[in-house]
This record gives C-alpha cells, sequence and structure tokens, in this order.
C-alpha cells in the first residue's frame, strides 16, 4: 500500500510539474529571442541550428513526459495492450530521433562550462543506453528487464523535472554563481533520479513485491 501511494504521489507531481513546463513552454511559441531560458544564451540564439534544435526540444519534452508517464500502471498495461504499445513508441522514437540529437547539441553548448556540458553528454549517453536496452529487452520477450530499464529511461527524462526543482527551491543570484550553480545541478538532478529510480527496481523485485503480482495474477 506504501508503495502504491508513493507511485501515486509521485504520479501526480510529474503530471503537475508537466503542466507547469507546458506553461514555461509558452513563451517560447513567439519565437521571441529575449525571453526566458534564452536570456542566458544570447551568445548563441542567432545560431539558426542552435535555436532550430531548442525549439525541437522544448516543444518535444512535455509529450515525452507525458507519454512515459502511462507507462507504469500494471492495470493500465492489463486493459490497454494496445494503447501501452502505441504510446511506448511514441515515447521511445520521441527520444532516440528527436530529443537524443537535439540534446546533443544543445549540451555541446550548455551552461554551467565542463562541469554543465559533460553532465548533459552524460545524460543524453545514459537516456539513449536504457531506452535501447527496454526496446531489446521487450522484443526478446523480457519483461522484467524491460520494466527495469524503462524506469531508468524515465528517471533520465524526468530530470528536467528535478532540474527545475532544485532550482527554484535552492538557486539565489545573490549568493550563488549561476554557471557553477547550473553545472553542479546538472550533474546532481541526474544522480537523484538515478538513486530514485534503483529504489523503485528494487521495491519492484523484492520479494514480498513478486509473491503480490504472482498472486494478482492467478
Amino acid at each position: 500500500m506504501t508503495i502504491k501511494i508513493i507511485w501515486i504521489l509521485a504520479a501526480a507531481a510529474i503530471l503537475i510539474f508537466s503542466i507547469l513546463m507546458l506553461k514555461t513552454i509558452s513563451q517560447y511559441t513567439g519565437f521571441d529571442k529575449n525571453v526566458g531560458f534564452l536570456l542566458f544564451k544570447q551568445k548563441v540564439v542567432s545560431n539558426p541550428y542552435w535555436m532550430t534544435f531548442f525549439y525541437i526540444h522544448v516543444f518535444s519534452i512535455t509529450l515525452c513526459l507525458l507519454a512515459g508517464l502511462t507507462q507504469f500502471s500494471n492495470r493500465f498495461l492489463r486493459e490497454n495492450k494496445a494503447l501501452h504499445r502505441w504510446i511506448g513508441k511514441i515515447y521511445v522514437y520521441n527520444i532516440l530521433i528527436i530529443n537524443v540529437p537535439a540534446c546533443f547539441v544543445l549540451g555541446l553548448f550548455s551552461n554551467g562550462g565542463i562541469i554543465g556540458i559533460t553532465g548533459f553528454m552524460l545524460q543524453n549517453i545514459l537516456w539513449a543506453y536504457f531506452t535501447i536496452a527496454a526496446v531489446l529487452f521487450i522484443k526478446k520477450g523480457n519483461m522484467a528487464g524491460h520494466k527495469k530499464y524503462m524506469v531508468l529511461s524515465y528517471a533520465v527524462t524526468t530530470t528536467a523535472i528535478t532540474f527545475r526543482i532544485i532550482k527554484n527551491l535552492f538557486y539565489q543570484e545573490s549568493r550563488h554563481d549561476y554557471e557553477l550553480f547550473y553545472g553542479l545541478n546538472v550533474w546532481g538532478s541526474l544522480i537523484l533520479n538515478l538513486v530514485a529510480a534503483y529504489f523503485i527496481i528494487r521495491s519492484q523485485t523484492s520479494p514480498l513485491k513478486t509473491y503480490v503480482h504472482d498472486q494478482n495474477n492467478k
């Protein structure tokens, strides 16, 4: 019961922050180069390639968050197998074809100096690896492996949310160096999410969880 409550609270939090991200993203629909995050990227906003990848990323990441959110309900999976596969394909294609290439380019020009750049590059590599692994496991019929790597993939996906939570809670312009804080936040959000994913995976593979799952499927 405790695990179920945590899942519900986590899903609600992701949904709320995804909606808030939609509000943030809406400021870019006018393609103004002097709003929001772009105010900190004035050195590259004149680069049409960077701007193209930036808009691709910001306009697709929320769909990725919401698509992934539907994939972890056992009840949803049992009752909507075809829809689960369809949404899963959207999630995978969104990451591998759209966001991984876009984030690779954006990461090369990341704030946070070398700390931020290396953090984003690692996120991108792990994002692609976990997602591809999840696909390969399900093609082999290995549901346990598929679930494990989908949790890890989604942990990387939601670093965008964790990053903003940390920034809004702890960043103070008068006390922190923006570049250093930004770079450390990239690493911090990734580490926090992977630790959370580890405990989620561990709870799913515990003997008690396995027993309850087996009893429910009898």
